[in-house]
């Protein structure tokens, strides 16, 4: 089992990013945790451009996302997600907000 899928409008969202970028060494996006305030963690959601020690991989609908070990526990069993709204747009989950 994979840690995290990912609908279509998420695999599109970062099949666009990946277009975005001229830096032919990213190899996709990693997703991971930081502490945010006194009221506990955040998620974000960056270009990796190498597997970290440790990070597992996770290859859904043509894309490749890098999951920070620090965020495994946080993620496994989620389905990422993308939603745009007239105020904000980003990766969501049905279980949290990953921030873009």
């Amino acid at each position: 089992n994979q840690i995290i899928t990912l609908t279509d409008a998420a695999a599109d969202r970062v099949k666009r990013l990946m277009s975005k970028t001229d830096d032919e060494s990213v190899l996709g996006l990693r997703v991971g945790v930081k502490t945010k305030g006194c009221s506990g963690l955040s998620y974000f959601v960056e270009y990796a451009k190498e597997q970290k020690k440790f990070e597992d991989v996770v290859e859904d609908k043509g894309v490749r996302i890098f999951i920070d070990p620090s965020a495994t526990m946080f993620l496994l069993g989620s389905e990422m997600d993308y939603q745009e709204g007239k105020r904000e747009s980003g990766f969501v989950s049905f279980d949290f907000d990953i921030l873009q």
